[in-house]
């Protein structure tokens, strides 16, 4: 349900449950963990995280949630494993990106979507909480005001609106956005490990 492809110094994760909108598993989670974490132990300078089918992920998957998926440390592992990627990392997104799905998403770098994608976390109305490190990453993107708007009003909002909130950084038609993504890592490529390192450090 993950395929990891590596183009060179580029390593490609795809959530690959289409059928099931991408909805995240413990397995799935540990699988982009090991796959980040191989990626920094290997060098990589970049990375690019999408999705198959038309949504990139509906968030956890339910009957996982309830049997206790929603609280498992796995996905602060998958999370961080994101964070700490110290190459140039793109998430390419394919669609709607929804609930705990966004603790995938906001780790990286930069954020790609399609016209079409919805984004929302509907957390207050199904009695769960966000990911640990979620509300900080995503208020650090969007404010405060716009964070509790997504996280405690179950606003769902969408590409245009994710775009000038400065939730996502452009908006790319489906048929490209995988070339843009590829695109946007061909300095990071051309680059050495420490340099590509050492800029992303003084970003913070």
């Amino acid at each position: 349900m993950i395929r990891v492809e590596d183009e060179g110094r580029l390593r490609i994760i795809r959530l690959d449950r289409p059928d099931k909108a991408n909805a995240l598993t413990r397995d799935m989670l540990a699988a982009v963990a090991e796959a980040a974490e191989a990626a920094t132990a290997a060098g990589t300078q970049a990375l690019i995280l999408t999705g198959e089918g038309r949504v990139f992920s509906a968030g956890a998957d339910l009957d996982a949630a309830k049997a206790g998926l929603a609280t498992d440390p796995v996905w602060t592992r998958a999370s961080e494993a994101l964070a700490g990627f110290p190459g140039l990392s793109v998430a390419a997104l394919n669609g709607t990106l929804a609930g705990g799905a966004f603790a995938l998403a906001l780790p990286c770098d930069i954020r790609l979507a399609v016209p079409g994608a919805s984004f929302f976390y509907p957390v207050m109305r199904l009695g769960y909480r966000p990911q640990p490190a979620d509300p900080e990453r995503m208020a650090r993107l969007v404010g405060p005001g716009r964070a509790k708007m997504i996280l405690m009003a179950g606003q769902k909002i969408g590409a245009e609106e994710a775009l000038a909130w400065g939730l996502v950084d452009r908006i790319v038609a489906p048929e490209m956005l995988i070339e843009e993504a590829r695109r946007l890592c061909t300095d990071a490529l051309a680059a050495t490990t420490g340099h590509v390192a050492a800029i992303k450090a003084m970003i913070g």
